[in-house]
């Protein structure tokens, strides 16, 4: 048994997934949350560790206000602001650490949780392993002076790195992480729960896509908007599901300003249950980010057997191999991203070709129960150093 303080988002499925895999093999499991959330079943202790004014997330004018604002713009003050918060945080996180005493700390991302996990861990031998989300390095640590500083402070700190791509390993590296420390390639959330998400039994017919990413500052979803107002002209009955984005203005404003009304389906934020059945129920998923590591999303719609475009990113192409298993475009270009949309949906032989291709691709290299025994061998590993 291993003494486990998780530093996380604890509202993240993500999260959620990590916890219980540990949980259930038998660990001792504690939870610091960066954000307000409710406690998961089995959790030794849950402790609420605001950082980068996540306490404001919580509810109320703040919040509502907050939600008016455009994606980017509120990424790009809260990185602006955030590595300032990281001093204060840091002594609520090593009070935490003192009343648990883990064995091991594992920080779920760089910003802001491995940034604040290394700060209070500075004066201390204890392990930190840190997580590295696809947009950590691209997005993220190059955004400011401060938050660059805080990158590197988190990799040097760390005695361990799990990242979801081997495009992030070598980045980790020119972003300070020893060339000593122990790395490990593994998705994000472990893996693709394959009981949860396969393919449907019947064959689906009707057009329908499903754009999962919601509302990011590096998801362009006003091209996708753009490129869907094209699509809909030559395939009139299409209907387009967008889970996590049902009450954003954002969203709503560009389904006014192209009409798209009848064809998109603005939904609230799915259950993975919910969201598997929403893939089955669909031929395309689309993706159309300019900075990702390997979204969750994008693997689990290829473990329910749709065809995947998205933006033709370096870490897309360690599972996206286009025209072959999907089709990868510029995220920036509209006209570019409708045509390879209509593409896929008029292009049965290839959407069957893809289906079969990565219902292997996901057994071999992104299930979940093999994902997380490598994680959980890693942990073994970093303490026997």
């Amino acid at each position: 048994m291993i003494r486990i303080l998780f530093v996380a988002d604890g509202r993240s499925p993500i999260t959620q997934q990590w916890l219980q895999y540990f949980i259930e093999q038998g660990h001792q499991v504690h939870l610091a949350s960066t954000f307000a959330c409710q406690p998961q079943p089995g959790l030794a202790s849950l402790h609420h560790t605001p950082v980068a004014f996540s306490g404001a997330a919580s509810g109320g004018a703040k919040t509502t206000a907050n939600r008016l604002l455009p994606t980017g713009l509120r990424t790009a003050l809260r990185n602006l602001a955030g590595p300032l918060t990281l001093p204060g945080a840091a002594a609520g996180l090593q009070a935490v650490i003192r009343q648990v005493q883990p064995q091991l700390v594992h920080a779920l991302r760089i910003p802001y949780e491995g940034m604040l996990a290394a700060a209070a861990l500075a004066e201390s031998q204890l392990p930190l392993l840190v997580s590295v989300w696809g947009n950590d390095f691209t997005l993220h640590a190059r955004s400011t002076p401060l938050m660059a500083a805080a990158t590197r402070s988190a990799l040097r700190r760390a005695s361990g790195l799990l990242a979801d791509t081997q495009r992030d390993l070598l980045l980790a590296q020119r972003w300070a992480l020893p060339a000593s420390t122990p790395t490990l390639a593994v998705p994000g959330n472990g893996g693709v729960r394959r009981d949860l998400f396969h393919p449907s039994k019947q064959a689906v017919t009707a057009p329908r896509i499903v754009n999962p990413r919601g509302l990011r500052a590096y998801v362009r979803n006003d091209v996708f908007f753009h490129a869907m107002a094209q699509v809909v002209k030559q395939v009139p009955d299409l209907q387009v599901d967008c889970p996590a984005m049902q009450g954003e203005p954002q969203a709503e404003a560009w389904v006014r300003q192209h009409g798209l009304h009848a064809h998109v389906n603005l939904l609230p934020k799915l259950a993975p249950a919910d969201l598997a059945e929403s893939y089955r129920r669909a031929q395309l998923m689309v993706s159309p980010s300019t900075h990702d590591g390997t979204p969750n999303t994008l693997l689990e719609a290829m473990a329910c057997g749709l065809l995947p475009v998205a933006g033709d990113l370096d870490s897309i192409r360690e599972w996206i191999t286009p025209g072959e298993n999907g089709l990868l475009v510029n995220p920036n270009d509209a006209k570019a991203l409708a045509a390879a949309i209509l593409r896929g949906l008029n292009d049965e032989a290839l959407r069957s070709k893809t289906a079969s291709h990565n219902a292997t691709l996901i057994a071999e290299r992104a299930d979940y129960h093999s994902g997380m025994r490598r994680a959980e061998a890693f942990y073994q590993a970093v303490l026997s150093r």
